[in-house]
């Protein structure tokens, strides 16, 4: 790999480029590299992958009742239509004209005046609904922020991935740990995890020289990726099947997946 390429790749342009964030003659710049240099193509698609599983593990469904209320709102709302009044041709029938023309008026401004007020009551709907979205979007973007920041872990050169199967007791069992021992920082991203009676659950241990360090419990329906305490000098990782709640104590004879961390030291 030449200087140039390296270069490239220890910048930011490829992440900047992923989220939208490149100005026109970076976003130039990037697409050439990305089509000249299959280091760099590569890169990007790992780049793609790790958003695609940080995107996944924080998926909501959409709050479709907020935008369904405001188009409901919008489609039952008045329309008014003003026709034009008709002239009378002959002057004797101005009088009655006019009359009609004061009574036509003094209808219109009530049913005018009657609208109104629904207008404002159906605009106040849609103000709460506005706000209701702009206050679901604000949370949206404190939870983007977090996965932004996962984002960047997954990518760190440092963070090294590790791919956890199920033996025997276990064999639908996967999940992935992404640790980075020079940021001390561990996240598990919980693929599948075989269904359990209720009175057991998983528990994930960081293997020591003398002892195993409780990491926390892990839930079938707690499938995203999510931070885990990191451990130093940890030999390796163990998963468990423990009684409900989980124990101080782990036994790696209870282990039904395991890995070695001895690369980290």
């Amino acid at each position: 790999m030449n200087d140039k390429i390296t270069t490239f790749l220890n910048s930011d342009l490829l992440e900047k480029y992923l989220l939208g964030e490149t100005t026109s003659a970076e976003t130039e710049k990037v697409e050439t590299y990305i089509s000249q240099y299959p280091e760099v193509q590569n890169a990007y698609n790992t780049l793609q992958t790790n958003l695609e599983i940080v995107s996944k593990s924080h998926a909501v469904e959409a709050p479709k009742h907020i935008l369904n209320n405001v188009l409901n709102e919008l489609d039952d709302a008045p329309v008014v239509n003003l026709k034009p009044s008709k002239k009378y041709k002959k002057w004797y029938h101005l009088s009655i004209a006019a009359s009609f023309a004061a009574l036509i008026f003094a209808g219109s401004s009530f049913v005018f005046y009657t609208q109104n007020l629904s207008l404002k009551t159906e605009n106040q709907k849609i103000v709460d609904e506005i706000y209701d979205l702009r206050n679901d979007i604000s949370l949206n973007n404190n939870k983007l922020n977090d996965i932004m920041q996962q984002f960047k872990q997954l990518n760190n050169p440092e963070t090294e991935k590790y791919i956890i199967k199920g033996n025997s007791r276990a064999k639908n069992l996967k999940t992935v740990a992404y640790i980075n021992p020079k940021e001390k920082t561990s996240m598990i991203d919980v693929v599948s995890l075989p269904q359990l009676p209720e009175e057991q659950c998983y528990q994930i241990w960081a293997e020591m020289q003398d002892k195993m360090v409780s990491l926390g419990i892990l839930s079938e329906t707690d499938r995203e990726l999510k931070q885990i305490p990191y451990t130093e000098d940890a030999l390796g990782l163990s998963i468990t099947i423990e009684n409900k709640g989980g124990t101080q104590t782990g036994s790696k004879e209870n282990a039904v997946a395991e890995i070695s961390l001895q690369k980290h030291n």
